[in-house]
């Protein structure tokens, strides 16, 4: 397992090994052990899995708060994403910056995302599954959103508005400057 560094330090990308052979592959894809050797001891309670059946489905930008606050580990099993992580600790010298990577099937590679930090992602290809580990249960009472496409963020999203698939939940969330719930 291959654990590299993004242009957000607590931001990561892993890479499981995958070993490929004439009946297809093995891969093991998630160690504890792994990554705690690399300084990454999260305890994962909930596997989540998306299914997105056209390309450009946006999905995000989602975060729960504290207490129920959410480490992910997003790994896409089928298709591909246009993967973002953006800084909403209102401590950090990164506030509303962004770190974002194409996570795919073909390249089997995942994004760490920690708790501070909000999550989206856009479908780049049809029928994409995503599957990603959470560090707490879901909760309603603590989930929170900022609109995907708010200027302020400056995301090359690889798709335009109008053709953006969103929720109707998604398409009525905040724009940053205007959410009060970031982290402290």
């Amino acid at each position: 397992m291959e654990i590299g560094s993004t242009t957000l330090p607590e931001v990561k990308i892993v890479k499981p090994s995958k070993y490929a052979d004439g009946r297809g592959f093995f891969s093991e894809t998630y160690n504890r052990k792994a990554l705690a050797e690399a300084g990454i001891d999260l305890n994962f309670v909930q596997d989540n899995h998306s299914f997105s059946a056209e390309k450009g489905v946006v999905r995000g930008i989602h975060f729960q708060i504290p207490p129920h606050a959410q480490d992910k580990l997003i790994h896409v099993v089928k298709g591909a994403v246009f993967d973002v992580a953006i800084d909403l600790r209102r401590s950090s010298r990164n506030l509303g910056k962004h770190v974002s990577a194409v996570l795919s099937a073909q390249a089997w590679n995942q994004m760490l995302i920690p708790i501070g930090f909000g999550h989206g992602f856009c479908t780049l290809e049809p029928n994409t599954e995503v599957v990603y580990k959470v560090t707490d249960y879901y909760s309603r009472d603590c989930e929170r959103g900022i609109f995907w496409n708010d200027p302020e963020l400056g995301i090359a999203w690889p798709v335009v508005p109008e053709e953006a698939i969103l929720s109707v939940k998604d398409a009525h969330l905040p724009r940053m400057a205007e959410s009060v719930d970031l982290f402290a």
